[in-house]
């Protein structure tokens, strides 16, 4: 059986996992999303004014409705370092029913 409710993956990549906490807390705080999963060190290969860069980055993926997407976007980039942030929307078109009622239950507001 699947959820009825629609639920979305968020993608985002920040600079280290102080900041990918500290922007977590302060979604769960206002109910934004359900949980976040964290991959700390993810290497990233990509071209920046021209030049190609090599770094490693944290890797978050946030869990939560659609309705969320645009708040969630809007406090990522006012609260992040990055200048042009990766914010990407995952839609999920299959879940556990009990995983998907948890996740709209977390989110409710």
């Amino acid at each position: 059986m699947t959820c009825q409710a629609a639920i979305i993956y968020i993608f985002w990549t920040c600079r280290n996992k102080v900041e990918a906490k500290k922007i977590i807390h302060g979604l769960l705080d206002q109910k934004l999303i359900a949980c976040a999963s964290i991959f700390p060190e993810v290497e990233s290969i990509y071209r920046w004014e021209g030049k190609i860069e090599e770094n490693f980055e944290t890797k978050v993926v946030l869990k939560t409705q659609p309705k969320h997407f645009d708040t969630i976007r809007n406090y990522i980039e006012q609260n992040c370092s990055y200048e042009v942030p990766e914010i990407l929307q995952v839609d999920i078109s299959h879940s556990s029913s009990k995983y998907c009622s948890w996740i709209v239950n977390e989110t409710f507001r």
